[in-house]
């Protein structure tokens, strides 16, 4: 009987010591990928272009699930009430885990409450006007914008306050020593709308096919864009920082993945392996073409987090010396 007792004890010992690697195995089931948007939109449409792919890296299911609102916010709120298991990883940007907590109260989190794993890709920002707006360089933009008083100051629409493109653009105004007002809108759809129709002179937007469209149509009009240097998919489109009166002067859009902060080191490994896998497969870097993305190269955690560092600290500082306020 003591003999079997000891059995017992030893067996139970042995249990203790294994659990913590049976609890962490990983994935264990389904992968939530997190989108901050509705289906059908670019950032939905990269989603499902990674998705499959991590999938198979993984070798476990990685359903896309979208949920809008609150300027992204909403899903990043959703990743952070659920464990830092690796199970739910979010396909965030500047916009919503940086300045959404600083322009909306309604947003209780911070950036440091995400470890950003990997940057999947970046979308080159343009500077789009209605047709008729007397300016066709940046030059020729710059001057029009500090020239303009009173009823003629130019408007210029965004996403909404507080949101990426209306910092960018008040930042690009407080850097021409220009007076402009902001019009915020509820979504990119509206603002073209208006745009097209040329209720708003301008507005600092990610490149997609939709303005493409409009510019065919005679509608609207590309100025420049605010990359530090042109993108491979504008080659021909100048940045603002080739202009004469405007210099470094250089943004883009990233997109990464993330998980909540505290998830197992084993975890994140798994994950950014996964990602790095799938940012070398020659259909996604093509696929990520045809959205105007430029693929990410692949960085070490070290490195991401020192990238994600330094744009928290670099978008808190120009949103405070705009005067983003939380609302």
């Amino acid at each position: 009987m003591m003999r079997f007792k000891k059995q017992i004890a030893a067996l139970f010992a042995c249990l203790l010591v294994l659990a913590p690697g049976l609890a962490s195995a990983f994935p264990n089931g389904t992968v939530s990928l997190m989108v901050p948007y509705p289906a059908g939109g670019t950032s939905d449409v990269i989603a499902r272009i990674f998705n499959s792919r991590i999938s198979k890296q993984l070798g476990a299911p990685v359903i896309v699930e979208n949920l809008g609102g609150v300027s992204g916010a909403l899903a990043a709120q959703k990743v952070l009430s659920m464990p830092a298991n690796g199970q739910m990883l979010y396909q965030g940007s500047p916009n919503e885990v940086i300045l959404a907590p600083l322009a909306n109260a309604a947003v209780k989190f911070n950036a440091e409450d995400f470890q950003l794993i990997q940057l999947i890709g970046y979308g080159p920002l343009v500077l789009i006007a209605r047709k008729d707006l007397q300016a066709n360089t940046a030059d020729e933009f710059i001057t029009l914008a500090r020239n303009a008083k009173g009823g003629a100051v130019m408007t210029y629409g965004s996403v909404g306050v507080g949101s990426f493109y209306h910092v960018v653009a008040e930042h690009l105004a407080q850097s021409i020593n220009a007076k402009m007002n902001h019009v915020p809108y509820k979504g990119a759809a509206p603002l073209l709308q208006d745009l097209a129709g040329g209720n708003v002179d301008f507005a600092i937007l990610p490149h997609f096919g939709a303005i493409d469209g409009l510019i065919e149509q005679g509608r609207v009009k590309l100025i420049a864009q605010l990359g530090p240097q042109r993108a491979e998919t504008l080659p021909k489109l100048p940045t603002m920082s080739e202009s004469k009166l405007l210099k470094n002067f250089g943004f883009t859009i990233w997109t990464g993945y993330m998980v909540k902060k505290g998830t197992p080191p084993n975890v994140v490994s798994a994950l950014q392996k996964a990602i790095h896998a799938t940012l070398s497969d020659p259909q996604v870097r093509e696929s990520m073409r045809l959205q105007s993305q430029l693929v990410a190269k692949p960085m070490s955690l070290e490195e991401s987090e020192k990238f994600y560092n330094n744009e928290i600290a670099n978008y808190r500082k120009i949103a405070k010396s705009v005067g983003i306020e939380r609302q």
